[in-house]
């Protein structure tokens, strides 16, 4: 626990020069990174061993849980995921805490100096900052997120980890990965390396032809799950996970939802490919302390907490592609259909809205569309709230903030009701900081 809930100044400027260093925030290519790389001593072939995670939704659910087990069993682990919530430190985790500000502020200097302006993207020299921390500190594993696809994602540069895992695949961010399930799938494959085994979940028949068609190609051996891994409720509750050669049997995660079963099953999976001893009281250490804000993340205290009735509950979701509001749609039909829902969303015009909003229209009592501060490529509250209209929503409305929204709720809401905020997890990020200390995870 931390009471840092912004970036340092050294930090927060040296991240700022970043983002002039290249014209576009995103452009995928392993060029510029492997030249930082090789100036820096090439870190990234000096890393304890690495699990490498690729897919679209689920990857950083995936990753709390192994380092949940890992660290419950007594292992050092070093963590690297994105976009953090709402510091950048949360991106990067050493042997248990969240990067120190001084030795992040020290790092960005030094990779800034080796770069010595020469073009690179944002992402691509916050990962070189990110592999270095973790060449320095020694531990016993690196549990790393591609940021987006994965054949030129800045962390597809491990030539040897010890498992890669393939999460649930579904579309998004077709501008950059393909306009079909089987290219995007082609891109989050290409992680695969010759004789590393890699756990993927189950897919959707276009994505799991082409998986299986790369792991035949690379010479990948390729672990499905529900053929060569399985994870189901048990018989007395928790969850029951079986494998190559290990049975584990797990108490209930405290990460809410169905679908984050299939997320800790391919967790399991790649720990026992990667050979790790997972003793049962790591397992029940490690389900109950999964730490993943921002997903089905109930805010039970905080200034926007407080806003509503002590009767209703605030909850706060990053969901924010078509698969995401699949998976909140189950959730809902599951564990919240005993009262009245109030959907606030807020979402980036990279996303396909309609086909997130979809999946809530039919389970919603209102919908109210609020804004994403500080993205100027956010749909407006109106264009939202339009998008909503179109999928059959009702009781529509745009409001200009998220506690203008709960006003607006708490005004037609009556009796015993929960409120979900979506549909973006810089908007989460935002919720988080106006709810107050009240709210902070650990990983802040």
């Amino acid at each position: 626990m931390t009471d840092t809930v912004a970036d340092s100044p050294d930090v927060q400027h040296a991240l700022e020069r970043f983002t002039t260093l290249f014209p576009k925030l995103i452009d995928l290519s392993l060029g510029r990174m492997t030249r930082l790389l090789a100036d820096l001593g090439n870190p990234h072939d000096k890393l304890p061993p690495v699990i490498h995670v690729a897919g679209t939704n689920g990857k950083g659910s995936t990753i709390a849980a192994m380092r949940a087990v890992l660290e419950s069993s007594g292992h050092k682990v070093h963590v690297y995921t994105s976009p953090h919530l709402i510091r950048f430190a949360e991106r990067i985790r050493l042997v248990g805490s969240l990067i120190d500000e001084g030795l992040l502020a020290e790092l960005l200097r030094h990779v800034e100096e080796v770069n010595a302006g020469k073009p690179i993207t944002f992402f691509e020299v916050t990962t070189a900052v990110a592999f270095l921390a973790f060449s320095r500190i020694p531990a016993d594993a690196v549990l790393l997120e591609t940021g987006l696809g994965g054949t030129f994602d800045a962390t597809n540069v491990v030539s040897k980890p010890l498992v890669t895992v393939i999460t649930s695949i579904s579309m998004d961010h077709m501008q950059y990965l393909g306009d079909t399930l089987a290219k995007i799938a082609q891109e989050k494959a290409n992680i695969m390396k010759p004789g590393v085994p890699c756990v993927s979940v189950a897919q959707d028949a276009a994505a799991a032809d082409v998986i299986s068609a790369t792991a035949q190609r690379v010479g990948a051996s390729l672990k499905v799950q529900n053929r060569d891994w399985h994870i189901e409720s048990g018989e007395r509750g928790g969850l029951l996970f079986r494998g190559e050669s290990e049975v584990w049997k797990t108490p209930e995660p405290n990460l809410l939802g169905r679908h984050q079963h299939q997320n800790i099953g391919a967790a399991l999976a790649a720990l026992e490919q990667a050979g790790f001893a997972v003793p049962s009281f790591a397992l029940r250490g490690g389900m109950r302390n999964i730490d993943w804000p921002a997903r089905a993340q109930h805010l039970k205290a905080g200034r926007l907490a407080a806003a509503l009735s002590w009767a209703c509950e605030l909850w706060l979701d990053g969901g924010h592609n078509e698969g995401g509001g699949q998976a909140l749609a189950a959730l809902i039909d599951e564990h919240w259909a005993d009262r009245p829902l109030h959907v606030v969303a807020g979402m980036l015009t990279t996303k396909a809205a309609e086909d997130f909003l979809v999946h809530l229209a039919p389970r919603a009592a209102s919908f109210t569309s609020v804004p994403v501060p500080g993205h100027a490529a956010a749909y407006t509250p109106v264009d939202l709230a339009t998008a909503a209209g179109r999928v059959k929503f009702t009781n529509i409305s745009a409001s200009d903030s998220v506690p203008a929204a709960l006003e607006r709720i708490k005004s037609i809401g009556t009796g015993r009701y929960r409120v979900l905020i979506c549909g973006s997890l810089y908007l989460a990020g935002e919720v988080l900081k106006l709810n107050g200390s009240a709210q902070r995870s650990e990983s802040f």
